[in-house]
């Protein structure tokens, strides 16, 4: 039987809906065109819990963030609390890497280039270092008896 989500556990998964929901016009069309990065083994989830923060676009496989940012973003006040929160998003294994919402909107194919070379990178890099799992492929069927298990 599986375990019950603690308050905790639902307050992000519901604090995560809401942000999906309530996506910024350059956060939705990110996201429409993620899917344009053809390399296997990636896969990105929005409005993704990782501590205390939300990453706005997450890919676990090869350990990159994608933040947006609007203008607020280039106060003192958010350049501090952002600096806090990539310093975190580092320390668990992550690299950060951050476009401005403006970018987004009018040059998404530049924005699309830049993901699509730094997923190549960090692909070679955790490969290099042994760490890079892709997702695996689903099987139809599952397991025969014994099938998997060492002689």
């Amino acid at each position: 039987m599986p375990k019950k989500p603690s308050k905790l556990d639902r307050f992000k998964i519901a604090n995560s809906r809401r942000l999906r929901a309530d996506a910024t016009d350059a956060e939705a069309k990110l996201w429409k065109h993620l899917w344009r990065i053809p390399i296997k083994g990636t896969h990105f989830r929005r409005q993704v819990p990782i501590g205390r923060y939300f990453a706005d676009f997450a890919c676990h496989q090869i350990g990159l963030i994608i933040e947006l940012d609007g203008s607020q973003h280039a106060e003192d006040a958010a350049r501090r609390y952002d600096a806090e929160r990539t310093a975190f998003l580092e320390s668990e294994g992550y690299q950060v890497v951050r476009f401005w919402n403006a970018e987004v909107m009018d040059e998404i194919e530049a924005v699309l280039d830049t993901i699509f070379a730094i997923v190549q990178q960090r692909q070679i890099l955790l490969a290099e270092a042994d760490r890079f799992h892709p997702t695996p492929a689903r099987r139809a069927d599952p397991l025969s008896q014994g099938e998997g298990e060492e002689p």
